[in-house]
């Protein structure tokens, strides 16, 4: 409600499966698969993909979690993708939440794959 009183802060912004290949080999951005294991272990994920299912991200990607992982702490774009971009929406918003700045959902695994994305199994 009240999201124009909201200006300065950040928020969920989208990626093309496309632009996410091209910033990857480029060491861009940190991209995180958010489904659960049994989809990945069905149908692999993106290759250099940190798995981390959407039940454990808020805790997992803490900055202040000594669990959270070393590619989150060096400030590049955070892009996540699941099995449609539902979770995947709703894993970005919990990092913005969370303090992360660049966010970006990408959607589902199908378009990293039809967009000739490597795949890692």
């Amino acid at each position: 409600m009240f999201n124009f009183l909201r200006r300065g802060e950040p928020t969920v912004g989208t990626m093309s499966p496309r632009e996410a290949i091209a910033r990857q080999k480029n060491d861009g951005i940190v991209l995180i698969d958010v489904r659960d294991g049994s989809e990945v272990a069905a149908s692999g994920m993106a290759k250099g993909a940190l798995h981390i299912p959407l039940s454990i991200l808020a805790m997992k990607c803490d900055p202040r979690s000594g669990e959270c992982p070393p590619e989150l702490q060096e400030g590049k774009p955070v892009v996540l993708y699941c099995a449609s971009g539902m979770r995947s929406q709703r894993g970005a918003e919990a990092l913005v939440g969370a303090g992360y700045e660049q966010v970006f959902n990408m959607g589902g695994f199908a378009g990293w794959v039809a967009a000739g994305g490597a795949i890692s199994r």
